[in-house]
């Protein structure tokens, strides 16, 4: 049996894309959603009230669309909704959370840094995190306000980047991290600004390959993998400016002839 429906991921803006492109290599035959709430970024600075909201409206939104898995491809909405959202709707749902397990297995110095938003950072899911999976590693929290905001205008490199990236970099390299994890999707864009900061002797972690692995894993086991044989197509969405969301896609990820369809969530 096949499910040819397709696969939904959402964000509050373009960092999710990441993800998305981990799904795309790692399962090329899916047609996949992806939802881009930049009407409400960044979601770091809401309570837990707030994003689950925005983050069920979203979902509606991508099952309304016939999906028929969807990933929450934001670390800040999985920690603030994702049980809300698998107690409340009924499609399979796959978070993210910081790559701390990895770091763990990786970090000789048991010194791991990790970049994220506030509400991330201060959730009960990441001190759990650090419980089951480093209990013997110091683990530094790094909030990095304006990275996605910084992000979400498309520069990734060039000196307000190096700037703002070393003001966060510079207390994990001074506590003598060896590991760094990007805890927020929108971070992978700077990666090579961040490598370029940290040196060799860092190592940095992006989770998008593992929550594309448990993509796969989950649609296996639901026997809801598609069966078609001309590759996925991608459909784009905002709550925001259509325009503006089509440029920095391109301008991050050098897609062409990109569509993006703004919705009105509160229709």
């Amino acid at each position: 049996m096949a499910d040819n429906r397709p696969v939904g991921i959402f964000d509050s803006g373009v960092g999710g894309v990441t993800i998305l492109q981990e799904i795309e290599r790692q399962l090329p035959f899916e047609d996949l959603l992806y939802f881009a709430d930049t009407a409400n970024i960044p979601y770091g600075t809401k309570s837990a009230a707030e994003i689950s909201q925005l983050a069920r409206a979203v979902s509606e939104f991508l099952i309304s669309k016939n999906a028929k898995l969807i990933v929450v491809a934001c670390n800040t909405a999985s920690v603030a909704s994702l049980t809300y959202l698998r107690e409340t709707l009924a499609v399979p749902f796959v978070g993210i959370v910081p790559a701390v397990k990895p770091a763990a297995t990786i970090s000789n110095s048991r010194r791991i840094g990790v970049m994220a938003t506030n509400t991330t950072l201060l959730s009960d899911a990441f001190d759990d995190l650090v419980r089951k999976f480093a209990p013997d590693a110091t683990v530094i929290r790094q909030t990095c306000p304006g990275l996605v905001e910084l992000v979400e205008q498309g520069q990734v490199d060039g000196p307000r980047a190096e700037s703002l990236l070393r003001s966060y970099i510079d207390p994990l390299l001074a506590e003598r991290v060896d590991t760094v994890v990007l805890g927020c999707t929108h971070y992978p864009f700077l990666r090579k600004s961040i490598e370029a900061i940290v040196g060799s002797g860092v190592s940095v972690i992006d989770p998008a390959s593992a929550v594309a692995r448990q993509v796969v894993r989950l649609l296996e086991s639901g026997d809801l993998r598609a069966t078609r044989k001309r590759r996925g197509r991608v459909r784009f969405f905002t709550s925001g400016d259509d325009t503006n969301f089509a440029r920095l896609l391109h301008k991050l990820t050098g897609r062409t002839r990109v569509r993006v369809q703004k919705v009105n969530l509160a229709n």
